[in-house]
């Protein structure tokens, strides 16, 4: 079975609308492969934003170009319109188009889904960080720097502006337009495993960037993000099914790790570097999953639909 199939809907067109759930027409083969057509389409629209930035000095360096920098990064102005452009766009057209107002209404509440029980707030504020020390320390061989007061000041600010760009760019696309699909597709754990690597393809294009090291890092470093991606994406899965499919925990979740990565990690493990910074996220993440595979039995925290 392919992710461009679609189960039948057992609900007439809402709201008087005749033919909105219709699989006919010029938007028939949205309706009729609605996960197909919000990867192709959140590829398509990131990748196309994504070019001038590619070939751009700060890429290949084939358009004498140089994108301003914000915040001592380019990616304000290089990468964030195209990551705007992909996922929530992607989501919102395509949940139009297939599932209309009762699924823009369901969609976006996942959105508002910010009470859930207390615990789960600690594993994505202090429980990513201190996983991630852990993995730091391995790698390290022990090695640990104190980071400075100016990183220490940043980092609940830029835990907060990673939240609207990095989390409210991705997340309403990858967990909550896709997850709930593939997971009723495929199961939960299966689901999982196809969506992390589709998550990691829509990212490829910017390894030809300054954002993926372009162009000093070896070739293995997509690889090794593509094994964080799948890793990750089942600790992404286990918390996005427990809360409720809340999505801003998935949304602080996500944040969480990239926030650490590039405010803390630096500084507080200057000896790891190179290529050895994302192996040691791709390995954390690796056995945070056998975690949670083991202890859920392969569930996930997922609950089937009733009804």
């Amino acid at each position: 079975m392919t992710i461009s199939d679609r189960p039948p809907s057992p609900t007439p067109s809402s709201h008087g609308t005749p033919g909105l759930r219709s699989s006919g027409g010029l938007f028939g083969p949205v309706r009729r492969n609605p996960l197909l057509s919000f990867f192709v389409l959140a590829n398509l629209l990131s990748w196309l934003a994504w070019t001038p930035y590619v070939l751009s000095e700060n890429g290949l360096g084939w358009w004498s170009y140089r994108f301003p920098e914000v915040l001592g990064t380019s990616q304000f102005t290089g990468v964030l319109p195209g990551a705007y452009l992909g996922p929530i766009v992607s989501a919102l057209v395509v949940t139009a188009l297939a599932d209309g107002r009762a699924g823009l209404r369901r969609w976006a509440g996942r959105m508002w889904r910010w009470r859930v029980r207390w615990h789960w707030y600690a594993v994505s504020l202090l429980g990513v960080p201190g996983a991630m020390l852990l993995t730091g320390l391995a790698f390290s061989g022990g090695q640990i720097a104190a980071p400075s007061m100016m990183a220490v000041a940043a980092y609940v600010p830029a835990l907060l502006l990673q939240m609207v760009t990095t989390g409210l760019a991705e997340e309403p696309g990858w967990r909550d337009f896709a997850l709930p699909r593939m997971q009723r597709r495929f199961g939960p754990l299966a689901g999982t495993m196809i969506l992390g690597p589709l998550w990691a393809v829509w990212h490829v294009p910017l390894f030809l960037t300054e954002w993926g090291g372009w162009p000093d890092a070896d070739w293995t470093r997509p690889v090794v993000f593509v094994v964080f991606c799948v890793a990750f994406n089942v600790v992404m899965t286990w918390v996005f099914n427990s809360t409720g499919e809340s999505l801003p925990l998935s949304m602080l979740l996500h944040v969480s790790v990239n926030n650490f990565a590039s405010i803390m990690w630096s500084q507080t493990f200057p000896t790891i570097t190179g290529e050895r910074p994302m192996q040691a996220m791709a390995a954390g993440s690796v056995v945070a999953a056998v975690v949670v595979v083991l202890g859920t039995r392969g569930r996930l925290g997922y609950r089937s639909p009733t009804g």
